[in-house]
């Protein structure tokens, strides 16, 4: 793999779990729907376990191939920008669904 293919990688998945993650909460903010709660933590659950996977697997690959391992810290690195939205997005998510 080269460096541009790896970092596309770490945004790609950032990119899809940000997205993700506001049509679920704006999704229920403005439609009062519950798909939209049930997506959200379904989303949390398996887009917890599909990034750790990619991020894993990335550093794998990073320390078997050393020129490499730099970029692809860079690329989990990227991917785990996720953490503090998620955080955010619950604590606003469990507020809004109690009012």
């Amino acid at each position: 793999m080269n460096e541009k293919t790896i970092i596309t990688i770490g945004k790609t998945l950032f990119w899809l779990s940000f997205g993700l993650g506001n049509i679920c909460l704006f999704g229920y903010i403005f439609t009062k729907s519950n798909s939209f709660i049930e997506g959200g933590l379904l989303l949390l659950g398996w887009g917890f376990y599909i990034n750790l996977i990619a991020v894993l697997i990335l550093i794998v690959y990073g320390i078997f191939d050393k020129s490499k391992l730099n970029v692809c810290l860079k690329s989990a690195g990227i991917m785990l920008l996720n953490i503090p939205f998620a955080m955010i997005y619950i604590v606003i998510g469990m507020s809004v669904i109690t009012i």
